[in-house]
């Protein structure tokens, strides 16, 4: 199932990325070079690419989030730091002689 999911996530990021790159670049964020004309004839390509983005975006976050669940249900319980650190102490202190 990680295998699977791991191939799942990958996948969704290339379509993500290369979706993110075919959309057309608005110019800015004072809007510089954005004409009228050009907004009007590529609303409705854009408005496709922005649907699939924000839809591959969510399964890629939901793919993310399951992976890390199930991954981390496999890892063993690592216990208090403060716990081993209060061991390894106790074992590197010298003994006393008993004379």
């Amino acid at each position: 199932m990680e295998n699977i999911l791991l191939t799942l996530n990958i996948i969704f990021a290339v379509i993500l990325v290369i979706l993110i790159l075919l959309q057309k670049s608005e110019g800015g964020a004072l809007g510089i070079g954005v004409s009228q004309e050009n907004f009007m004839l590529s609303r409705s390509a854009g408005n496709f690419l922005s649907k699939a983005t924000g839809i591959v975006a969510a399964l890629f976050i939901i793919c993310s989030l399951s992976l890390t669940i199930i991954t981390r249900q496999d890892l063993p319980d690592p216990g208090s730091v403060i716990d081993k650190m209060e061991e390894k102490e106790e074992d590197s202190l010298p003994e006393i002689p008993k004379n």
